[in-house]
């Protein structure tokens, strides 16, 4: 008998098309059921998290968050050296590049966006952290959004186009990443924090990424090279819905509040995130992450 996850991977492959063989049996990549349940189970809790920490006291869980964002800082850089070492030696085309045109470097390539896709899951603890800390104020639409999406989108990326130009926004947002990640663990340490220079350029580099990666998207659409124009449109639609989401919060954010700086905490919120070391009994005003 026909399981539900078959009936749904058969419909998902007679609507998208043929795979990318190239794959196939790939950790989490064969079924979407998984994907969906992570995402599914990511909602609940953001629903009803804060629901069960409303009478509880809010954890600092200080001791995770350095680890963590140590991790995905060293996560973040390996993939940002990958995916340019891959761009290099497959002398990938910045107006468009195929998924099949690259040689050994589509390999090299999907390996390194399987691991992009798998830290979108990872991701999920930046919220997780939030309902444990009781900083629901951070739990904003933008934050969810962003959180939710990008795991399941890149679910389909790996199946259909896990190469060619895909590569970009990747490269891109691992690079800012670096940045994000990096900030959060070195503000654990209260000594570093008066020399920790670069969080208010983060939100301005991801609205720069968005702005680049919809760029370099409607290349391929005036110069195809065969990649599929669907992926193409969707990105370029994606990216519009970030641009105009992180807009407003960098108004909101940065420009309205302009005149009061003494507010921007040492370690306060940067494009929707505060994973940090301060917590709600801390400062009971602050900024929200964005992504």
């Amino acid at each position: 008998m026909e399981t539900f996850s078959h009936r749904v991977n058969s419909y998902i492959d007679s609507w998208m098309g043929p795979r990318d063989l190239r794959v196939t049996g790939w950790f989490l990549l064969d079924d979407y059921i998984p994907t969906f349940i992570f995402t599914v189970m990511y909602l609940l809790i953001v629903w009803m998290g804060p629901k069960y920490m409303k009478n509880r006291q809010a954890y600092s869980c200080r001791a995770l968050l350095v680890p963590y964002n140590l991790c995905l800082t060293l996560l973040s850089l390996y993939m940002f050296y990958e995916l340019v070492m891959s761009v290099y030696q497959g002398g990938y085309n910045f107006f468009c590049q195929n998924t099949h045109s690259g040689g050994d470097a589509d390999n090299r390539m999907m390996n390194v966006l399987w691991w992009y896709y798998f830290s979108k899951l990872i991701e999920f603890m930046d919220t997780f952290f939030f309902i444990l800390r009781k900083n629901n104020h951070q739990i904003t639409f933008l934050h969810v959004y962003h959180h939710a999406t990008m795991l399941n989108i890149w679910w389909f990326v790996m199946n259909w186009v896990p190469c060619g130009h895909s590569y970009f926004g990747a490269t891109f947002n691992s690079f800012i990443h670096v940045l994000m990640y990096s900030y959060y663990g070195l503000s654990a340490v209260p000594a570093l924090r008066p020399y920790l220079w670069w969080k208010k350029y983060i939100t301005q580099g991801q609205l720069v990424q968005f702005v680049l990666t919809m760029f370099q998207t409607s290349c391929a659409v005036v110069w195809p090279c065969g990649f599929p124009m669907g992926w193409l449109y969707f990105q370029i639609s994606y990216m519009v819905t970030l641009i105009l989401l992180f807009s407003n919060f960098y108004i909101q954010t940065y420009k309205k509040r302009s005149g009061s700086r003494k507010s921007d905490y040492p370690n306060g919120s940067v494009n929707g995130h505060t994973n940090g070391v301060m917590s709600s009994e801390k400062i009971k005003h602050r900024k929200a992450r964005a992504d």
